[in-house]
Parts: C-alpha cells; sequence; structure tokens
C-alpha cells in the first residue's frame, strides 16, 4: 500500500492523477446529463418478473393496450350537476380523443349515482417515453377540463381534477423536476457547513467537495451506459439517493484519510512522505469500509423487486467510484496544494497532536473505570428503544397519504370517493382460456368487494374481464379482494384463470418487498460478520460488532416508528423501508466499525488491547462524529423531497447514523473493548498479547487527562 501510496502522491505522479480526473470529468459530464432521460419510474418495471400481475400484463396485451395509463378526470360541483354541465364535458371528452399520447377511446362522462358528479377516463400512451409522455398529456387534459369556454355549456362552477395512476404519476414528476437542482444545493450545502465548522478552515472544504462532485458525475455516467446498454433499471428515486450517498459517503472517506494525513504532517516535513504514510495507515480501513458498503448493497441483487434490485448495482456503483476518487484524486490534490489549505490552523512539523488530551480522550478516561456499566446500560437502553418498532406501520402506504403538500391528483381522488366506486376507472384484469370465459365471469362477479364486471372479450383462445373494486386500487382492503380473486380463478378447472391490474401489481410489489427482506437481511449480516473477520483477523470483535449494529438498527427503527405516528402523523410506510433503511445503516454503521477498529488494532499491537482502545478512541472519536454529522446531514437532506417515504427514509437514516456515531460506535464499543481485553481478538495471536488490567488502566488514564 505504501509503494502505490508513493505513486499517487509522488512529485510529478500526482499531476497525471489530476490529469486523467479531469479527462474523466470532461467525458462523463455529458453522459450524466443524460440520466435522466433513462430511468424508468412505472410500477411494471419493479415488478417480479414471475409475479401473476406480470404475467397478465404480457397476456393482456391482446385486449388492451398494455403501455397505457389511465387518467381520471372528475368533475363536481357543490349540487347536481346540470344539463349545460354535461354538455361542456361532453365537448371535453371530443377534445380529450386529440390529444397527444392518448392510448384508446377515452370513456364518459360517467353521471354518479347521486348526480352530483361525471367521470371520464382518458388513456395515455406511455410507451418507452414514460413520464416524458404523460406529463404533458396531464398537462393538456388538465388545460381542456378548466377551460370554462369548452363544450356546449358555460362551465361556470364546476370543479375538474385530474388523478388516477397518470395523475399521480405527473403529480411525482412535477415535484421532482421543481427540486431536481434544489436537493444537490441542499446536500453541498450541508456538507459545507459541516466542513467549515470541522476545519475551520475557509478553503480546506473544497478538495472534498470537487472530489465528490466529480465522483457523482463519473457515477452517473457509468450507470447511464448500463442503463442504456446493459438493462440496468434505474428510476427518480435510485437517482436522488445516489446523490445523497455519494456526497455522505465521499464526504466520509475524505475525512478519515484528511484526519491521518493532518497527523503524519506533524511527523514528516515533506508533504509527499506525510501523504504516502498516511494511505498506506489509512487506506486500508477505507478500502475495507467502501468494500463492505459495495458488497452490502450488491447483495440487494438477489431480490425480487425489480428496483430493490437496481437500487444495489447503483449505489454500489456511487460508492465504488466515490472511493476511487477519495484514493486517487484527493490526495494528488492534498499534495499539490501543500499545508497552506489547513489555513489558519497549519499542521506544522512537531507539534503536539490535539487528539491525545481532546474530547474524545476525556470520554476514554471516564469509560475506563466501569466499562462494563457503561455497555450494559447501554445494551439496555437501546433495546428499549428498538421495542417501538412493533409500532411501525410497514404495510403499504397509498398514493393520497403519500405526499406532504397538497397535490390536485389527492384532492381528485377524495371527490371520486365522494360519487364513485373507490376503483373506477383503474379496475382489476382477469385473463384465463376462453372456453371457461363464463364460469370466470361468474367467478369474478361473486367475489364481494368487486362492483362491477365487463362481458369477457375472447381473442387467441383468451377470455379478458375486467371488475371494478369498491375498494381504492392502492388500499388493503383491495388487495384482499385481490386474493379473493385468486382464489375464485384459480379453483375453475381447466380456466388457467390470472389477476393482474394496479392492485395486483401493488400486492405483488408489497409481497416480493417481504420476501426480499427475509432473504437480504441474513445476507448482509454474513457479508459483514465476514469482512470484518478479515480485516481485523478476529472472530469475537466482529460478533460483537455485528451485534452492536443490529441493535443500532433496531433502535433507529423503534424511536422512527414512534416519531412518524406521534409526531409527524404519516399514515404508515412503505413495505420496502424497513430493507432499504437496514441496508444503509448496517453497511455505513460498519464503516465506523472499522475506521475506530482497525485503528484499536494498529494501537493495540504496540500498547495492549485495552491502552490501544483509548488511544483509537481518542485519534478516531472527532472524524467519527465528524463523519457521522455529515452522513446524516446529506440524509436530512432528503427532508427537501415532499414525499412520505423519503421524508422517513431519511430521517430514519440519519437519526441512526447519529446514534451509532455518538453512542453505540464511541461509548458502547469502547466500553466492549475495555471489558473484554484482548481476548476481543480471539483466536489471533494478539488474543495472546498481556494486557493490562481494568483498575491500572483507569488510574493511568484518569492521570493523564488532569
Amino acid at each position: 500500500m505504501r509503494s502505490i501510496a508513493r505513486i499517487l502522491c509522488g512529485r510529478w505522479t500526482k499531476w497525471a492523477v489530476l490529469a486523467a480526473w479531469v479527462v474523466v470529468f470532461i467525458v462523463a459530464g455529458p453522459l450524466a446529463g443524460k440520466l435522466k432521460g433513462a430511468e424508468k419510474n412505472d410500477a411494471s418495471a419493479s415488478l417480479p418478473k414471475n409475479a401473476e400481475s406480470t404475467r397478465v400484463l404480457d397476456l393482456a396485451k391482446r385486449f388492451t393496450p398494455s403501455d397505457t395509463l389511465p387518467a381520471l378526470v372528475v368533475y363536481e360541483r357543490g349540487g347536481a350537476v346540470s344539463a349545460a354541465d354535461q354538455a361542456k364535458v361532453a365537448g371535453d371528452v371530443r377534445r380529450f380523443a386529440g390529444i397527444d399520447n392518448i392510448g384508446g377511446p377515452v370513456v364518459g362522462p360517467v353521471l354518479a349515482k347521486d348526480g352530483a358528479a361525471l367521470q371520464v377516463v382518458v388513456p395515455i400512451r406511455v410507451g418507452s417515453k414514460g413520464s416524458d409522455a404523460i406529463d404533458p398529456a396531464v398537462k393538456q387534459i388538465r388545460a381542456i377540463a378548466r377551460d370554462a369556454n369548452s363544450g356546449s355549456g358555460t362551465g361556470g362552477g364546476l370543479r375538474a381534477y385530474v388523478t388516477g395512476p397518470a395523475g399521480y404519476s405527473a403529480a411525482f414528476g412535477d415535484v421532482l423536476k421543481a427540486i431536481d437542482s434544489t436537493l444537490v444545493y441542499v446536500t453541498a450545502a450541508i456538507v459545507i457547513v459541516i466542513l467549515l465548522l470541522t476545519y475551520r478552515s475557509p478553503v480546506l472544504w473544497l478538495l472534498p467537495v470537487v472530489c465528490v462532485i466529480i465522483a457523482l458525475t463519473a457515477a452517473q455516467a457509468v450507470i447511464y451506459l448500463l442503463a442504456r446498454h446493459a438493462g440496468l433499471t434505474v428510476n427518480d428515486l435510485s437517482a436522488f439517493i445516489l446523490t445523497v450517498l455519494v456526497f455522505g459517503a465521499g464526504t466520509d472517506y475524505a475525512l478519515l484519510l484528511i484526519a491521518r494525513y493532518r497527523e503524519e504532517l506533524r511527523r514528516h516535513a515533506d508533504r509527499h512522505e506525510a501523504m504516502a504514510e498516511a494511505l498506506h495507515r489509512a487506506g486500508p480501513a477505507i478500502i475495507a469500509s467502501g468494500s463492505t458498503v459495495v458488497l452490502s448493497l450488491l447483495c440487494l441483487l438477489v431480490a425480487e423487486l425489480q428496483s430493490t434490485k437496481s437500487l444495489g448495482p447503483v449505489m454500489a456503483i456511487g460508492i465504488g467510484v466515490g472511493l476511487l476518487a477519495m484514493l486517487t484524486l484527493l490526495p494528488a490534490l492534498l499534495v499539490i496544494f501543500g499545508r497552506w489549505m489547513f489555513w489558519p490552523v497549519r499542521p506544522a512539523l512537531g507539534s503536539a497532536e490535539p487528539t491525545e488530551h481532546g474530547l474524545w480522550a476525556r470520554i476514554g478516561a471516564r469509560l475506563a473505570r466501569r466499562p462494563r456499566t457503561v455497555w450494559l446500560v447501554g445494551a439496555v437502553a437501546l433495546g428499549a428503544l428498538a421495542l417501538g418498532t412493533s409500532g411501525l406501520k410497514a404495510s403499504g402506504i397509498q398514493n393520497k397519504n403519500s405526499f406532504r403538500t397538497t397535490q390536485e391528483s389527492v384532492t381528485g381522488e377524495r371527490a371520486l370517493d365522494r360519487h364513485f366506486p373507490a376503483g373506477a376507472g383503474n379496475p382489476v384484469q382477469v385473463v384465463g382460456n376462453a372456453g371457461a370465459a363464463e364460469q370466470l365471469r361468474a367467478a369474478v362477479q361473486n367475489v364481494a368487494g368487486v362492483s362491477d364486471v365487463t362481458q369477457p372479450r375472447t381473442a387467441g383462445g383468451l377470455a379478458y374481464i375486467e371488475g371494478t373494486l369498491a375498494s381504492a386500487p392502492d388500499s388493503q382492503a383491495s388487495y384482499g379482494t385481490v386474493d379473493q380473486l385468486r382464489t375464485a380463478v384459480h379453483a375453475i378447472p381447466g380456466a388457467s384463470g390470472k389477476v393482474g391490474g394496479n392492485s395486483a401489481v401493488n400486492l405483488d410489489i408489497q409481497r416480493a418487498s417481504h420476501h426480499d427482506r427475509n432473504l437480504v437481511v441474513p445476507l448482509v449480516l454474513v457479508v459483514v460478520l465476514v469482512v470484518l473477520g478479515l480485516v481485523l483477523r478476529a472472530l469475537v470483535a466482529p460478533l460483537l460488532l455485528v451485534a452492536t449494529v443490529v441493535l443500532s438498527y433496531g433502535a433507529a427503527l423503534g424511536v422512527s416508528a414512534l416519531v412518524f405516528d406521534h409526531l409527524f402523523h404519516f399514515a404508515g410506510a412503505d413495505t420496502s423501508f424497513p430493507l432499504w433503511t437496514f441496508v444503509f445503516l448496517v453497511a455505513l454503521g460498519v464503516d465506523y466499525n472499522i475506521f475506530l477498529m482497525t485503528r484499536v488494532h494498529e494501537e493495540s499491537r504496540q500498547h495492549g488491547t485495552r491502552r490501544g482502545a483509548l488511544i483509537g478512541l481518542a485519534a478516531t472519536g472527532g472524524v467519527i462524529t465528524s463523519a457521522g454529522l455529515v452522513l446524516a446531514g446529506t440524509f436530512t437532506a432528503l427532508g427537501s423531497l415532499p414525499f412520505v417515504f423519503i421524508t422517513e427514509l431519511g430521517f430514519a437514516v440519519a437519526f441512526g447514523v447519529l446514534l451509532d456515531t455518538f453512542i453505540v460506535r464511541s461509548v458502547l464499543v469502547t466500553a466492549l473493548n475495555l471489558d473484554v481485553g484482548r481476548w476481543i481478538w480471539w483466536p489471533s495471536r494478539l488474543a495472546r498479547k498481556p494486557d493490562v488490567e481494568l483498575d491500572e488502566l483507569g488510574a493511568e488514564a484518569a492521570t493523564a487527562t488532569r
């Protein structure tokens, strides 16, 4: 590692490293700008390939376009709609049919049974354009519906709303476009402020931020190429989280390297030698940390849900490129600019190391007095917080509860609920053998929760039936109805009946999320355990560290459940929320384990385990807490997105990271190191190295920090 480090930050090679990254940035810039156009945000892109609703999507192409999304237009006024209102809406229907991207006949106007509302269903052809086709069509529909002079009537006082799947898709798209660049600015501002407070230098923060921006651009370019040419699925959610993750994790790696570089500048007159030693000492820990995150994220490849499966490689690419930039570009820039980048507190040769008598050195001295009491009390407290997970409502969240701001699609759905069956315009689809068409229709008609059933249509030996649900298509009640429908049609001999449609899609996504959680969680834990074992060359330490990570995750999830329910008053959480939170917290939490424990391992070889634990805490406590603040701050930036799921994910990860860095990693793990002593390295040779007794250590620590 030292030989590689000398190459990266040599007197001449540093310029070659800088030139190479400049070329990468120039080439990657235009490609990164195309990533938005490669996103796939429709629900069908997330479906497992073997799901029943996926098979229905393929079979139903013979009867209805599979690439269409319905926009539901609802008209209402205070009382009964008039003849003029009906004439106005009839005129709108004719105009809707002439809009670009219309994927079939416009249905309506349908008069509500209470006579107080009208409904029109406008199918929008999505094709390969995704939201680029939906958004302009919805805007045209909205403009026509709100034109008081359209049709034969005046339309005065008649309120119109566009909702349904296309309405919600447009709402999501509008919000994301409005804040697309805002998230980058907010995230960058948070990182800059924390770096200014950490380094107390008006210029040093520039280098990590520049490296992060270059790394993010390069990662986006790689992801775009894979999405276009290798079938990688990218959606708007993974693209936003990529920004936050690269900023947060990349800055963390920069903090660790700069901290060790500053330490070595006090021991070496030549900054090139100082950086070579810093890379030699901190490089393996940074590589191990980044590799653990990458491997943990790649565990998502075993997921059934396509959106979850694709999240793994997308995030892994971001972490990998960020890691590469911080180990090559950042060292080159630091030695190019020299010590003055630390102004006004430049680390002079031979100056005292401030961490030796800093805050974390004093905290370590206190921990040395009663380490067992500390970790027992800490574990009990975290366990108590984890009990809050019993109140986590992660069974899915309806579209109308997915926004923190008022959206027309939500207002329109509520208007529909007042006058029409909740599933109107968004039917379930039943496909089976043509010979069993009437049996299939009868079975669908006899299921409670289905308010209307169409006559079967047959083609190519298949029968196609649509049913209107009495409940909202994204509600738990509709999922129960889908299950009943599947039971009913599966029971018909020789019918090969299958149930699909949006409700079935949502249900299959929910079930795939549960499957993925049960599969991925233990796999990630095994990966983390193996990596820690290889890095620390021990068995006891990895087992204890994984236990603290799981305990920290449970506490973060428990507190989040209480906050979501009693403070934010959210209706629930997405079914993928526990898994995504777990992957981010565990993978990123292991970063801090490795940062701390590799330094403790290094110091233990010279000073013994217990003294090494205190030296390691003093040396890394400050950088770990700074890194935690950066990562928590970047995930807090997700709160700028007015989506409930994103807000929940950002809060849970930010809180979990802060809990991990300030309490679990720095206090609880250090207390375990002190209590268990040299046996924490069992079965390595370091476990047989004589160690100081706790009483003697406590006396030494108390004397040293006076």
